[in-house]
């Protein structure tokens, strides 16, 4: 299950784990402008843990989900 939230300055996409036990914390997604964070919350810490992605790191991500394994290169087409 997802949830997806227009905020003032972000889209917020939240993730919850519906699978079998044991369920992961929910991972939330915030689509800026200039940047996309992934968050989930670390129960062995306390302490949410975050990565921030490029929005080409994202593209690239995208494309690679439905890619055979290799190396590869996205290029823009004029």
């Amino acid at each position: 299950m997802f949830t997806i939230e227009h905020e003032f300055d972000a889209t917020v996409i939240t993730l919850v784990d519906e699978g079998a036990a044991p369920l992961q914390e929910d991972v939330i997604v915030n689509s800026f402008a200039e940047c996309i964070t992934v968050e989930q919350f670390d129960t062995r810490t306390d302490q949410v843990v975050r990565i921030t992605l490029s929005p080409e790191q994202v593209r690239d991500l995208a494309a690679a989900l439905d890619l055979p394994e290799g190396v590869y290169q996205l290029r823009q087409v004029d």
